[in-house]
C-alpha cells in the first residue's frame, strides 16, 4: 500500500528491538525504515539526524529498503515478462540522481508496511504490492515480507517476495545501510573488501556489461571515494569497516550476489549495499531473476558490530 505520512517521528508503528546491549529501531509505516542501530548507547547508523527533512526531499536514510529496484536505471522505460513500463520523470514517489535518472525505486516515506508479528527482539511486517499507484511503476503484483531480528552482536534482515498473481515478478531490490564509526575520522577507517568482480561503469554509473578482477582491499579510506558495483565470487561474502576498537561487518548471507560500495569522501558514512541484481537490471535484463507465480524468493543479510581485533 502506498501512503504518505508527513512526520516520521510521529509514526505509531515505530518499534524498538533489543538484545543485550544492542538496540535497533524500525518504522514499518515509513518503508520499514531502520532508523537506529545502537550498541551500549552508541549510534552506528548514519543519515538519521533529520528524518523529516530526508522524507520531504525523498532522500535515503538509515537502513532503507530499495524497491522495486536498487541503485539507478539507465532510463525511464523497461520491459520484463512481456510488460512494458514508462516511468514519469516527475513522479513524487521516486528519487532521481544528479543525471536525472530514477534511483532506488519508490522512496521509503511513501510505503506503509503492516506489522505481522513483533516481540522484544524481532519484528515482521508485510507490504502488499497491488495498489494501482504501485503497479503503474512496477506492474508485477507481489507480497513482500521483512523480518528484522537482533541478537547482542548484530541485526539480521530477512526479506521474501511472493509472486501473488499469474505474472512473473522480476527481482532487483536491495538495501542501502548507512554506517559509520564513532570517535574516529573517516580517513582513518579501515575497509576490508573480499575478492570480487568489479563492474565497469559508464559516466552515468550504469554497468557496461564488462567486469574485471578485484583482488580485495584491506586499507584505510584516506581520501578515497567509492561508488562501485561488484559481483560476489560465491554465494556469501563479508564486507567490513574497522577503527577505534570497533568493527562493523555486513554479511551477505542469501540472495545477494551483488553489492555496491558507497563511500563519498565528503561524508562520515559509508554503505555496503546488498543487491539482488546489478544496477539497471530491469532495463538491461542482466542477471535478472524472475519469481514464478506462487513462488517465493528469499534474501538475507546481517550487520554485525564487534571489537576490532
Amino acid at each position: 500500500m502506498i501512503a504518505t505520512v508527513p512526520n516520521p517521528l510521529d509514526d505509531p508503528t515505530e518499534t524498538t528491538l533489543t538484545a543485550g546491549d544492542l538496540e535497533a529501531i524500525f518504522v514499518p509505516g515509513h518503508g520499514m525504515l531502520g532508523i537506529s542501530l545502537r550498541q551500549d548507547g552508541v549510534e552506528f547508523l548514519r543519515r538519521v539526524d533529520d528524518l523529516k527533512a530526508y522524507a520531504a526531499k525523498n532522500q535515503t536514510a538509515g537502513i532503507p529498503f530499495l524497491f522495486p529496484w536498487a541503485n539507478r536505471l539507465a532510463g525511464f522505460q523497461y520491459e520484463v515478462a512481456e510488460r512494458g513500463v514508462t516511468l514519469s520523470a516527475h513522479s513524487p514517489l521516486l528519487r532521481y540522481d544528479n543525471n536525472g535518472l530514477p534511483m532506488h525505486g519508490v522512496m521509503w516515506p511513501h510505503l506503509a508496511w503492516n506489522i505481522v508479528d513483533k516481540g522484544p527482539d524481532h519484528l515482521t511486517a508485510s507490504l502488499d504490492w497491488s495498489h494501482p499507484r504501485a503497479l503503474v511503476l512496477f506492474p508485477y503484483p507481489c507480497k513482500l515480507t521483512m523480518t528484522a531480528s537482533v541478537e547482542p552482536t548484530g541485526l539480521t534482515i530477512e526479506t521474501s517476495l511472493t509472486a501473488t498473481s499469474d505474472i512473473q515478478v522480476p527481482v532487483s531490490f536491495g538495501f542501502h545501510p548507512y554506517i559509520g564509526l564513532p570517535y574516529l575520522p573517516r580517513k582513518d577507517w579501515r575497509v576490508n573488501l573480499p575478492a570480487m568482480r568489479h563492474l565497469v561503469l559508464n559516466s552515468k554509473n550504469i554497468p557496461t556489461g564488462a567486469s574485471e578482477a578485484f583482488a580485495g582491499l584491506d586499507d584505510t579510506l584516506g581520501d578515497r571515494d567509492f561508488d562501485d558495483g561488484f559481483k560476489l565470487l560465491g554465494d556469501q561474502a563479508t564486507l567490513s569497516v574497522a577503527g577505534g576498537g570497533k568493527r562493523i561487518s555486513v554479511d551477505l548471507l542469501e540472495g545477494y550476489p551483488y553489492t555496491q560500495v558507497y563511500a563519498p569522501h565528503t561524508h562520515d558514512y559509508l554503505a555496503f549495499e546488498p543487491m539482488t541484481a546489478p544496477t539497471n537490471a530491469l532495463v538491461s535484463g542482466k542477471a535478472l531473476r524472475l519469481v514464478e507465480p506462487g513462488d517465493i524468493f528469499r534474501a538475507k543479510f546481517r550487520i554485525r558490530i564487534g571489537q576490532d581485533a
